[in-house]
């Protein structure tokens, strides 16, 4: 008589029949009335709670200074979901969820709150059975992290008992700078051990990105080419159509380099470039990507080989727009940068010599954030140059946004007579290769967070190495010059395009 299968356990990562399914645990969501609570976070919560990877005993708590009963609470996160939810809605989820919800009002400040705050954690202990399992998402501005955190302390509620664990998790900007960085890190600290901080880069959620591991350590075609001796250079863009929109107050001061260079595309270049890590864990792939950010170089003249700007008023996209200096909220005089461009070295044996470059924008020609790998041209070639005309160099494109995919463009021959070559291309896209929707990426981030697995958060490490590269740069602008102006729909300033023209090189146009 043959045995019966044991039951699957959910938490045991060798076991790749089902994905892995968060433990009883409780989500405390600071800054819950939030833009990205409202948008992102709350319907990330329930889309898991729909693909079954939150336990039934899962609670969220909402923390604000609204005067909300319980009722008021569920039917704003009713609302957030209904409206913004990557999943169909579903009444026997949302009752699932809702009986797991709590609100506790107060300030950020208010001691009494965090009061009432460990009551309410300790009674989903009883009633719920969360077992003292906590997280604590801090969707707050920065300023209000030392005061979060004290009054965390203060009430216990940072303390484990047992085999329980207590997580901070926190959005950027992790800091404004190296010395801001390190006072954030002592600040969290005293409340957390580093293993219980995870800090949100939502573009390392995303599924291209996660892509750019298995693309290059699960394949043996690519490995081989994926150096100087074969790579001219390696172009990483994110762009955007739209302003600043209603975030001066965040934007004014941040700038484009802060914003999105020192985390999102400082991550993604250290991915791109870093070497094989001994085995898929966070301590692995976090010390791979440190040694590539510690072996990162600025050109000594800053000169030419960075760039900044801000967009002008102008026309863009049959619409007249505002220039980022007339945008509500934002001084006349603001030396903050809407465009940011640099030229980075690797200075490593795989990648002496090749120039990483580096550029991010609002009010750009198109919305796209992508990754390409340019190699060299062919040595010699057997044809005439008239043959080779309209072919240029081969390109590996892994876009991570918005169609995410991947295209390989190289020189094909031209049906007919004649041997000529041109440009093709050949194009992988997710939503056409597989049947399954991409998980949002906060969905990817909250629920390893709540499981403890960090491959995907970046390191305080990590945070001090991007700043090191950053820091320079940031001194130079604020010390040299004013953000160049560039039109609204362009691809930015012409001192961008004139820091590649050196090189002999030019833009990609996604």
């Amino acid at each position: 008589m043959e045995s019966e299968s044991p039951t699957p356990d959910l938490h045991d990562p060798r076991d790749r029949r089902l994905p892995h399914m968060a433990p009883p645990c409780g989500l405390v969501l600071f800054g819950i009335t939030g833009d990205l609570a409202r948008k992102k976070l709350l319907p990330a919560i329930y889309d898991l709670t729909n693909r079954g990877l939150l336990s039934p005993a899962f609670a969220l708590t909402g923390f604000a200074r609204r005067d909300w009963d319980r009722e008021d609470f569920e039917e704003f996160v009713r609302s957030s979901i209904e409206n913004y939810s990557r999943t169909d809605f579903n009444e026997r989820t949302w009752q699932q969820l809702a009986s797991g919800l709590r609100f506790v009002s107060g300030s950020f400040d208010d001691p009494d709150a965090y009061k009432r705050l460990a009551e309410t954690v300790a009674e989903l202990d009883q009633s719920r059975g969360t077992g003292g399992n906590h997280a604590f998402y801090l969707s707050i501005p920065p300023r209000w992290f030392p005061v979060v955190c004290q009054n965390l302390a203060d009430n216990g509620l940072n303390q484990r008992e047992g085999n329980a664990w207590r997580r901070v998790i926190i959005e950027k900007p992790f800091g404004q700078d190296l010395a801001s960085a390190r006072e954030l890190s002592d600040v969290v600290g005293k409340a957390f051990d580093e293993s219980d901080v995870f800090r949100i880069d939502h573009y390392l959620g995303k599924e291209t990105v996660q892509n750019i591991l298995a693309i290059r350590f699960a394949n043996t075609m690519f490995e081989p080419l994926w150096k100087a001796n074969y790579v001219d250079h390696v172009q990483i863009t994110m762009a955007e159509e739209i302003g600043i929109g209603t975030r001066a107050g965040y934007y004014d001061g941040i700038g484009a380099a802060r914003d999105v260079i020192q985390n999102h595309l400082l991550q993604l270049l250290a991915l791109t470039a870093m070497e094989e890590p001994v085995r898929f864990t966070p301590e692995s792939l976090r010390a791979e990507k440190e040694k590539i950010l510690s072996a990162l170089r600025l050109p000594e003249d800053l000169a030419s080989t960075t760039a900044h700007g801000q967009y002008a008023a102008g026309w863009q996209g049959g619409a007249e727009v505002k220039g980022f200096l007339d945008e509500d909220g934002i001084p006349a005089e603001s030396h903050t940068e809407t465009y940011a461009a640099l030229k980075l070295f690797v200075d490593t044996r795989r990648w002496a010599g090749v120039p990483f470059y580096l550029r991010t924008g609002k009010r750009l020609g198109k919305r796209v954030t992508e990754i390409a790998v340019v190699f060299k041209r062919a040595a010699h070639v057997p044809f005439e140059n008239s043959d080779v005309a309209e072919s240029g160099q081969n390109v590996l494109v892994i876009r991570v946004q918005p169609d995410e995919g991947m295209t390989i463009k190289f020189g094909a021959k031209v049906p007919g007579t004649e041997m000529q070559v041109r440009d093709v291309t050949m194009d992988f896209n997710y939503g056409h290769a597989f049947t399954e929707d991409s998980p949002e990426a906060y969905e990817r981030l909250i629920l390893d967070a709540l499981v403890g697995s960090a491959p995907l958060f970046p390191h305080q490490r990590e945070v001090e190495l991007s700043w090191q590269i950053l820091d320079p740069v940031l001194r130079y602008w604020a010390e040299r010059s004013a953000p160049e102006p560039y039109k609204p729909g362009s691809w930015g300033p012409d001192s961008a395009h004139d820091m590649l023209a050196r090189d002999g090189r030019t833009w990609r146009i996604p």
